[in-house]
C-alpha cells in the first residue's frame, strides 16, 4: 500500500499532470516524499513590513502593506508594461510589470488592501518595485507577517508556468496541511534526539520550509544536516563492517627473500617515516585474512610507486603474482621502466601489457608467461582487465589514479583470482580533503604519505600577467642554457575544444618563432593527435630531444622527466586549484631548484585571484584541495563525479566538516556496541537504513 509520501506529484492539490510532468523533468521531483526533500536554497525576511517613506534605492527585499490605488497599461507590444501606485499611510511607491500584463490587468483590484513583497528599484530618481508578488488581504486571508518565505531552486520553465517562488511555497503549503506528524516517524534513537536538543523530525522539515524565526531555521539544519551525514557514515560503516566479515583474502603470513634482499640491496634511497607507516599499515592488512582495500593518498613525488613496489615484493614472497594498471600507456611504461631497474638482479620477472602490444607471437608469450606463474609482476593499462588475460594466483592488484577507471572495469580485476579476490591497493596523487575522503572512501581504509623524501626542493610557483611575457621569454632561454626542459600548458575544457586548440596552435606559433630551429626543438602534445605521434612527441620530449613541450593537459598525470624544470601555465584562471596542483607535480622530480609560473589575463575573478594567491603560497597537496572543496565545491573535484554518494540535499561538506566528523564517530560508536543494529532503541536506526539502503553507495565493494 502507498504511503502519503510516495504518493504522485500530481496528485497534489495545485500541481495536476502538466506540472508534475514540469517537476518532474526540471527537478526529479516525483512524490511528496520528493518535493518535501527539496530544500529551500535561501530565505527572504517576512517577518516585518516596512514604511514607504523609510525606502531607499539599496533598501533590498522589502515587505510594505497598503492600498493599490491605481494601475494603468503603457507602451505598446514588446514594450507594455503595467504600472501601479501603491500607497500606505507614509507615502507612494510605483510597481510596475514587464510580464503577464493582461493577465494581472484583470486579476488586480484597485482600492483593495494588498500586501506587497519585493526588490526596491530606482527609475529617473523614483522609487519602484519591478514585478513585485502581490497577496490580497480579506477577511479569510488576514496575512500575517511571521515567517522567514522560501525561496526554492528553480528553472525559466518552471517559472512561466506558475512555479515560481511563489508558486512553490503554495503547493509546499499544500503538502504541509496533508502531513501529520505519524507520516514522519523519528528515525533517529531517542538518546541522540536528547543529547543534541534536536526538533523532531516533523518540525525540523516543517521548519526547513517555513521557519518562523532564525532560531527555528537553525534548529532544523542542524538537525537535517547531522541526520544526511549520520545515516551516509553509518552505511558505509555497515558495508566496510560487512566487507570485513564476509570477504575473505589471501594471508600474506611472510616478509621473504626478494623484500628483504629489495630493502638491503636495491633501495635507492632512505623511506621516509610516512612511507614506512604506511607499508605497516599494509602489511598487517595483508596478514589479515581479509581482503585488502585500502586507498593510498600522496602528493605527486611522496614516494608511492615506492610503496606499491614493496607490497608487491611481499606478495611474491607468499607465492602470488602481482599487478599494477596504470590509466594511460605514457604512466604504465614509466611504471613498468622504473620497476624493472628496481629489481634487476633480484631473479623477479616484470611483464608489461597494454593495447599497443601487438603481434600474436609477442601477446601471446606474455599471456602464456603470466598464466604458467613465469612472470610475478605485471603493469599495464586497462589491456590487464581483458578476458584472455589469466593469471595463475594473482594475490594483490594495484591501480594507479583509479578515478580514471570505470567502476565496472575495476570491478573485473576481482574475478581473475580464487579462491579469493586479490587483495587491492588504489594510489592516487589528487589530494582528496579529509572530509571528502570519509565520505567518498568512507567505508575503505586510508593511508595517507604525508611527506616528501629528503632532498626535494619545493617548486618556487610565480604568477606572471601577459605584459611580462618578453620577461618570461628570457627566463626560458636562460633555463635551457643551463641545460633544462620546460612545459607549456594550455587549458582544454570539453565545451570550447575548438578554442583552445586555436589557443595552443596559436602560442606553438609563438613559441616557434621566439625559439627558432636548429638552435631549440620544439614538441606539441594535444588530446586530437593519433597515440602513435602522441608517444612519438613525448619520447622526444623524455630523451632530451625537445627542450620546449607545448600541450594541453594530456600531460598531467604521471610522467616523469627530472630534467624539466619549468611549468608555465597559460589561461591559468581556466584551470581548478586541483589540477593546477597536479601540473606543478610534473616539474620538481630532479635535484635541481624546478619553477611553476602561472600566466593570467591581467582581469580574474575574485576566485580565480584567490586560486593563483593559493598555488604561489603553498605547495602542500592537503591544503590546496581543502581550498578547492571551499571555491567549488564537492562534485567538481576530480574523480568525485561519478559517485552517487555526493548527492547531498541539505549538508555542505566544504563547511560543515565538524558535524561529518562528529556524525562518522558516533555511528562508529554505535555500531561496535551493535553491529547489526538489534538493540530495542536502535531499531528506528535499522528500519531507515533498510527502506533507504538503494540510496547510498559503498566503494569498497567496487575498487
Amino acid at each position: 500500500m502507498t504511503t502519503l509520501l510516495e504518493r504522485s506529484i500530481e496528485y497534489l492539490k495545485g500541481v495536476g499532470p502538466k506540472k508534475a510532468d514540469l517537476l518532474k523533468k526540471e527537478l526529479s521531483i516525483f512524490t511528496f516524499q520528493d518535493l518535501l526533500m527539496h530544500f529551500p536554497y535561501r530565505y527572504v525576511d517576512k517577518t516585518k513590513f516596512h514604511k514607504i517613506r523609510e525606502l531607499a534605492p539599496d533598501s533590498g527585499d522589502v515587505q510594505l502593506r497598503g492600498i493599490l490605488r491605481r494601475i494603468s497599461a503603457m507602451g505598446e507590444g514588446a514594450k507594455k508594461r503595467l504600472v501601479g501606485r501603491f500607497r500606505d499611510e507614509t507615502g507612494v511607491i510605483e510597481l510596475v510589470w514587464f510580464r503577464g500584463v493582461y493577465y494581472l490587468e484583470n486579476s488586480l483590484t484597485v482600492g483593495a488592501e494588498y500586501v506587497v513583497f519585493g526588490r526596491v528599484n530606482s527609475f529617473g530618481n523614483r522609487l519602484n518595485i519591478p514585478h513585485p508578488e502581490m497577496e490580497e488581504v480579506t477577511p479569510e486571508n488576514t496575512v500575517s507577517a511571521q515567517t522567514f518565505a522560501p525561496v526554492y531552486p528553480s528553472t525559466e520553465k518552471l517559472n512561466t508556468k506558475g512555479l515560481d517562488a511563489k508558486g512553490r511555497r503554495k503547493i509546499m503549503q499544500v503538502l504541509f496541511e496533508k502531513i501529520t506528524p505519524a507520516d514522519l516517524p523519528e528515525n533517529l534513537p531517542e538518546y541522540l534526539i536528547k543529547k543534541f536538543h534536536f526538533s523532531s523530525r516533523y518540525k525540523a522539515l516543517k521548519d526547513i520550509h517555513f521557519p518562523k524565526s532564525q532560531r527555528d531555521l537553525d534548529n532544523a539544519t542542524n538537525r537535517l544536516k547531522f541526520e544526511e551525514l549520520f545515516f551516509l557514515q553509518l552505511r558505509l560503516l555497515q558495508l566496510k563492517q560487512r566487507r570485513k566479515g564476509a570477504i575473505k583474502g589471501f594471508v600474506f603470513g611472510k616478509v621473504g627473500d626478494n623484500f628483504n634482499r629489495f630493502f638491503k640491496e636495491k633501495l635507492p634511497f632512505e623511506l621516509t617515516g610516512a612511507q614506512k607507516r604506511v607499508i605497516k599499515e599494509i602489511r598487517k592488512d595483508l596478514g589479515s585474512g581479509v581482503q585488502m582495500n585500502r586507498l593510498l593518498q600522496g602528493d605527486v613525488g611522496s614516494g608511492k610507486t615506492m610503496v606499491g613496489l614493496m607490497c608487491m615484493l611481499i606478495a611474491l614472497d607468499n607465492g602470488y603474482q602481482a599487478c599494477m594498471m596504470a590509466p594511460t600507456e605514457i604512466l604504465a611504461q614509466q611504471h613498468f621502466q622504473s620497476i624493472t631497474e628496481y629489481v634487476e638482479g633480484l631473479g623477479i620477472n616484470v611483464d608489461f601489457l597494454s593495447g599497443s602490444v601487438k603481434g600474436k607471437k609477442r601477446r601471446g608469450a606474455i599471456l602464456e608467461k603470466l598464466a604458467s606463474g613465469e612472470t610475478h609482476i605485471i603493469i599495464g593499462t586497462h589491456a590487464l582487465l581483458e578476458d584472455p588475460v589469466v593469471f595463475k594466483n594473482l594475490g594483490l592488484a594495484i591501480t594507479d589514479e583509479q578515478h580514471r577507471f570505470g567502476v565496472k572495469q575495476r570491478a573485473r580485476l576481482w574475478k581473475k583470482s580464487s579462491p579469493y579476490p586479490p587483495h587491492v591497493l588504489v594510489m592516487t596523487a589528487t589530494p582528496i580533503p579529509r572530509t571528502l575522503a570519509m565520505t567518498l572512501y568512507g567505508d575503505l581504509d586510508v593511508s595517507v604519505i604525508d611527506e616528501l623524501p629528503p632532498g626535494r626542493k619545493p617548486v618556487t610557483t610565480v604568477h606572471r600577467t601577459e605584459n611580462h611575457r618578453l620577461r618570461v621569454f628570457g627566463f626560458m632561454k636562460e633555463e635551457i642554457a643551463k641545460g633544462r626542459q620546460i612545459y607549456v600548458v594550455y587549458p582544454l575544457i570539453e565545451e570550447s575544444a575548438t578554442l583552445d586548440l586555436k589557443n595552443l596552435e596559436e602560442g606553438y606559433e609563438a613559441i616557434s618563432r621566439e625559439f627558432p630551429l636548429p638552435e631549440y626543438a620544439i614538441s606539441i602534445l594535444h588530446g586530437r593527435m593519433k597515440s602513435k605521434d602522441k608517444d612519438f612527441e613525448m619520447a622526444r620530449f623524455v630523451n632530451g630531444e625537445t627542450q620546449i613541450m607545448v600541450a594541453t593537459t594530456v600531460i598531467e598525470v604521471g610522467v616523469n622527466v627530472p630534467n624539466a624544470s619549468v611549468m608555465i601555465i597559460e589561461n591559468t584562471e581556466r584551470f581548478g586549484l586541483s589540477q593546477l596542483h597536479q601540473l606543478r607535480g610534473r616539474v620538481g622530480r630532479g635535484a635541481e631548484q624546478s619553477f611553476c609560473i602561472l600566466m593570467s589575463s591581467f582581469k580574474l575573478s575574485n576566485e580565480g585571484r584567490e586560486r593563483i594567491q593559493t598555488m604561489v603560497r603553498t605547495t602542500n597537496g592537503f591544503e590546496i584541495a581543502e581550498a578547492d572543496l571551499r571555491l567549488r565545491g564537492p562534485g567538481n573535484i576530480e574523480g568525485t563525479q561519478q559517485s552517487g554518494i555526493l548527492n547531498l540535499k541539505i549538508a555542505d561538506l566544504a563547511r560543515d566538516g565538524k558535524i561529518l566528523q562528529n556524525a562518522r564517530e558516533i555511528a562508529m560508536r554505535i555500531l561496535d556496541k551493535d553491529p547489526k543494529l538489534e538493540h530495542p532503541l536502535n531499531i528506528p536506526l535499522r528500519v531507515y537504513l533498510e527502506k533507504n539502503g538503494q540510496k547510498f553507495k559503498g566503494w569498497s565493494l567496487i575498487s
